[in-house]
């Protein structure tokens, strides 16, 4: 899997950003843009995900995110995982 700092992210909007904290935690703000899919619905929702770009993946911290995008090469998706997440995210976010 590739990886991207929060920050680096800015300069490199990607085309398919995945969010897969917590409803609770997405209610605190999410990225503009991003495709809320919390970490146990990825199994169920992959499908909703075009696999013919990367899957940027983003989580409060980068754990959750690194464990996602593993499990979404392991189908065959192309990945990036965001380093530092939502905690270390400079822009904006919706609420």
């Amino acid at each position: 899997m590739k990886e991207i700092s929060a920050p680096a992210l800015l300069n490199y909007p990607p085309e398919q950003l995945v969010d897969v904290r917590e409803n609770a935690e997405v209610r605190s703000g999410i990225i503009p843009g991003a495709i809320h899919i919390p970490l146990g619905e990825i199994p169920g929702r992959m499908q909703e995900l075009d696999k013919s770009m990367p899957v940027t993946i983003i989580c409060r911290s980068g754990n959750r995110s690194a464990h996602a995008a593993e499990y979404l090469e392991s189908f065959g998706y192309e990945t990036v995982n965001v380093t530092g997440g939502m905690k270390s995210w400079p822009g904006e976010i919706s609420r």
